[in-house]
């Protein structure tokens, strides 16, 4: 039975961590995320889980005792956010390359400088590309539910890779829901107890993780990494139904919303979307065909089934919460306008900037978006570049 309940998006994910009941759990503290640790290492004083609780002196040894943990084959986890992710950096990339199905609890924000506390996915983004799977949550329920079946996929033996569980900080992180919890029992049923194959404290299969690899084994490493991401779309997807059987709430690679028959839609990721739908439903009764694609999963990135899913509209637009600094677009547009260049699907593009570093993101902005793109797709009036939402226009600097 769904217990109903009232908790911010830290709380929601303390509380899965509980009900999981891991065996490591290495933490620095660090705004947004400080909250997560606090509560879980509250859950231990109070007798209710038998976590190992580990305080370090930093984020990068965080993520190092939580390598440590789960080499020595205990199911492991931290948290963090921005800088705290960046001084993990170094960690990562092992993380992923010893193939140790950690995970981490992510609660975004942006990262300096210039120094600021509030959410954007500028951290995230920036270890994309460290071989680490990605879910990103739309609200509090979605950050509840994707933390529960981030260890069934990071566990999956077609997989064995670190899964990073991300929410926007404040935004979802501290702002109270409404939410539904799963039964201790099923939670635990459901991701089951961590039985690894191989790992440092098995006396009778003694192993080296993380050696020195010379060139003619690295590169095979590398590609059997690629591999494992390739094939944990289909995990993803396989988890997420069972999850729909227990709990009946549904999860895709992305979320399709009002988009059947839709000729603009915007795609973005993480809690705006939330205000997108809001957007749509309010310009639908003004009887414009729009829609929303919410991209639950950036790792690994679904371009087919993007470009599948957006082959029969006219435009669409690209939402960034980060700037890449390529002189061109950020990581979203870029990903996207390579998956429907690489599937041949021609359509009208506009790429934006919004909600860095806390900047707000209204219904309105996205109905001048949709307005935009619109204009775009039935006059082939020009959308300048790249534009910042809500940018004060003062100039370069």
């Amino acid at each position: 039975m769904a217990i109903k309940e009232r908790m911010s998006g830290n709380e929601a994910v303390a509380y899965a961590i509980r009900q999981i009941n891991p065996d490591v759990m290495p933490a620095f503290p660090i705004t947004p995320s400080t909250e997560i640790p606090q509560m879980v290492s509250t859950y231990i004083a109070n007798g209710e889980i038998d976590t190992e609780f580990i305080p370090v002196e930093s984020e990068h040894s965080a993520m190092s005792a939580t390598i440590g943990a789960e080499a020595a084959g205990a199911r492991s986890l931290t948290a963090t956010s921005s800088a705290g992710l960046a001084l993990m950096w170094e960690e990562l990339l092992l993380a992923a390359s010893n193939r140790l199905p950690l995970v981490l609890a992510l609660v975004n924000r942006t990262l300096s400088g210039p120094i600021n506390i509030n959410c954007d996915h500028s951290d995230s983004m920036g270890a994309r590309d460290t071989g680490w799977i990605q879910i990103y949550a739309e609200n509090n329920q979605e950050a509840y539910d994707n933390f529960i079946q981030a260890y069934p996929i990071a566990e999956d033996t077609r997989v064995h890779l670190p899964v990073m569980i991300c929410q926007d900080g404040f935004i979802t992180s501290h702002a109270v829901e409404n939410i539904e919890l799963l039964e201790d029992s099923q939670v635990k049923d459901f991701t089951g107890e961590y039985k690894p194959e191989e790992y440092l404290l098995n006396p009778g299969k003694p192993i080296a993780v993380g050696p020195y690899s010379v060139s003619n084994y690295a590169m095979e490493a590398k590609k059997n990494q690629a591999l494992a991401m390739e094939r944990s779309k289909e995990v993803i997807l396989e988890v997420a139904e069972k999850f729909k059987a227990l709990s009946g709430r549904g999860f895709g690679l992305f979320e399709e919303y009002r988009t059947e028959d839709a000729d603009t839609i915007m795609l973005i990721m993480g809690s705006a979307a939330g205000t997108a739908k809001e957007a749509v439903d309010e310009l639908r009764q003004e009887g414009k065909k729009v829609g929303v694609l919410k991209l639950r999963v950036f790792r690994p990135f679904p371009a087919d089934e993007i470009a599948a899913a957006l082959k029969n509209c006219r435009a669409v637009a690209i939402m960034d919460r980060c700037e890449s600094y390529n002189g061109n677009y950020g990581p979203l547009g870029s990903e996207v306008s390579a998956a429907l260049y690489k599937n041949k699907v021609m359509l009208e593009t506009a790429y934006y900037t919004y909600g860095l570093a806390g900047r707000d993101f209204t219904i309105g902005d996205v109905k001048k978006v949709f307005a935009e793109i619109e204009d775009l797709a039935e006059n082939g009036t020009q959308i300048r570049h790249n534009q910042y939402i809500r940018l004060r226009e003062t100039g370069e600097c």
